[in-house]
């Protein structure tokens, strides 16, 4: 099958021939459709993880069709439309027993611990909790878009910081997860700023459901001015000791701060303990979302109250992501751009 692959972190990305995948016990091998190309590709690229073995196939969020299945999977027989968070819980530990399989001990992740999307076949470990069917109304681009991006916005907007209608939510990043946020914070009825160094990002955002969409030089003090003194909740999609800082600083009192952005070992910020403390502020992480998690978030789309769709920004081959993912670290694509291995 053809994929794209590189031999060493930071070095060149090339499209090469490589081993059709063999469905392992339990798991599925997907031909991929649509495979999401995201920030998070380039944190592996640059070795920013240590699960990531060389040489490697990047690409963790994908929609395509069930080719084979291994031994003991129940749920799926091949040929259905699927898709699949980007983290994958391996289905016998208490964590995913209790559907909380985004923080299995035992995970893999595609494009991560083992080899990814941005190929023509990837595998999917632990099949019948992992794999969601498509909506046949969802096409395979947008439904590429949901397993890191949107699946990452919607926990951390409903799930962890429990956004209400009326609550104002500063979300620092505007670009596929952050405007996944300003979507997602939007359908729910809440008043969204967003905010980045993009004046196309920010129109994106607007056009989206941002109520404002603001620069991120004095952002806390914008922030603070519109909100009359704080955003009830702040999501920084970055991953930067700026943003999370800025972030946090943008909260009123009592405030949640829900980190998303990966941050690099070299990048992790000093947060101002001080004002988290007297405010009492809350400071959350959010990994992902299981399969479990799904429906609620497939029900905004049939609902006609989330269009992921309007995120995705054109589609490219192979080839041409191998030339734009080095380049997603400084300079990430407006929207969510998916790569169509098949040609």
């Amino acid at each position: 099958m053809r994929a794209l692959l590189y031999e060493r972190f930071g070095g060149p990305v090339t499209v090469a021939d490589v081993v059709v995948p063999v469905a392992p016990d339990g798991g599925a091998v997907i031909r991929v459709a649509a495979s999401g190309l995201c920030r998070s590709d380039w944190h592996a690229w640059a070795g920013h993880d240590d699960t990531v073995h060389l040489p490697h196939v990047p690409g963790h969020e994908f929609a395509g069709t069930v080719h084979s299945v291994g031994a003991g999977v129940q749920d799926w027989h091949g040929g259905e439309r699927v898709t699949a968070p980007f983290v994958n819980g391996c289905g016998a530990c208490a964590w995913c027993r209790s559907g909380q399989s985004q923080v299995c001990p035992d995970q893999t992740q595609p494009g991560f611990t083992h080899w990814g999307s941005h190929a023509e076949f990837v595998v999917v470990r632990a099949a019948d909790l992992n794999l969601v069917a498509v909506p046949d109304q969802l096409s395979d681009d947008a439904a590429a878009s949901l397993g890191c991006r949107f699946a990452t916005a919607y926990r951390a907007v409903c799930d962890r910081a429990t956004v209400e209608e009326g609550e104002w939510v500063a979300v620092y990043g505007a670009g596929g997860v952050g405007l996944s946020a300003v979507m997602i914070a939007a359908a729910l009825g809440a008043r969204v700023i967003a905010v980045d160094r993009s004046d196309g990002a920010l129109e994106l955002a607007r056009r989206v459901g941002a109520d404002h969409a603001i620069s991120a030089a004095g952002a806390v003090e914008r922030i603070a001015e519109l909100t009359g003194g704080g955003a009830h909740v702040s999501i920084d999609a970055v991953g930067s000791a700026d943003t999370s800082t800025a972030a946090v600083r943008s909260l009123r009192r009592r405030g949640r701060h829900v980190q998303i952005g990966l941050l690099a070992a070299g990048e992790l910020p000093v947060l101002p303990l001080d004002r988290i403390l007297a405010w009492e502020l809350d400071v959350l992480g959010s990994h992902g979302m299981p399969a479990a998690d799904y429906p609620g978030m497939l029900g905004l789309v049939a609902g006609g109250r989330l269009h992921p769709e309007q995120l995705v920004a054109g589609a490219v081959t192979l080839e041409e992501a191998a030339s734009l993912l080095p380049l997603t670290g400084e300079a990430p694509p407006t929207g969510i751009r998916v790569i169509h291995p098949q040609g």
